[in-house]
């Protein structure tokens, strides 16, 4: 079993130095609100062009491109899932979509990957369950990753801060 290190800091995710950032996307990949339109404006429009020969992608999956302007190496476009009460495997979706993201990282040799808290926006995730979503995959089911080493979780707001630092703190 390797040793992943997992950091949660507040910040922008575009300005990560990581070899990969993840992307909150939407199935068409073509950007959209939030995370996802800074992401694009901040890669510049070659990634809009990459995103469109990618033809979309599914809920819970990802896919990988550039990352252009931005400092990282690579954008993984996760799509997570659309909160409808809880019981249309909403969290199977979410926690599918971290893990194809990092099966991706390390498949392109990743060693750092930053995401954001996927779904938790205009996808109307709940915070707390999305974030024990998380914690849970990387304690207890992260896939067998042979490059990827540090995970950064990067909080837009001051409340996912807080639940992703006591979810990992004894991490």
């Amino acid at each position: 079993m390797n040793t992943i290190s997992v950091e949660v800091i507040l910040g922008d995710l575009t300005k990560q130095n990581t070899d990969a950032i993840v992307n909150a996307a939407n199935k068409s990949l073509l950007g959209g609100g939030g995370v996802d339109g800074a992401i694009h404006r901040a890669a510049g429009p070659q990634l809009l062009e990459a995103c469109k020969k990618l033809n979309g992608c599914e809920t819970g999956n990802a896919k990988i491109t550039k990352a252009y302007d931005l400092p990282s190496k690579y954008i993984i476009h996760a799509v997570g899932p659309v909160w409808r009460g809880g019981n249309s495997q909403e969290a199977d979706l979410l926690a599918n979509a971290y893990k194809t993201s990092l099966k991706l990282a390390d498949e392109n040799q990743c060693t750092s990957i930053a995401f954001p808290n996927i779904s938790t926006g205009v996808y109307g995730f709940p915070k707390e369950k999305a974030a024990a979503v998380v914690a849970d995959l990387v304690k207890n089911h992260l896939p067998e990753l042979s490059f990827v080493k540090h995970i950064v979780f990067v909080c837009f707001d001051e409340e996912n801060f807080q639940i992703y630092q006591r979810e990992f703190e004894n991490q």
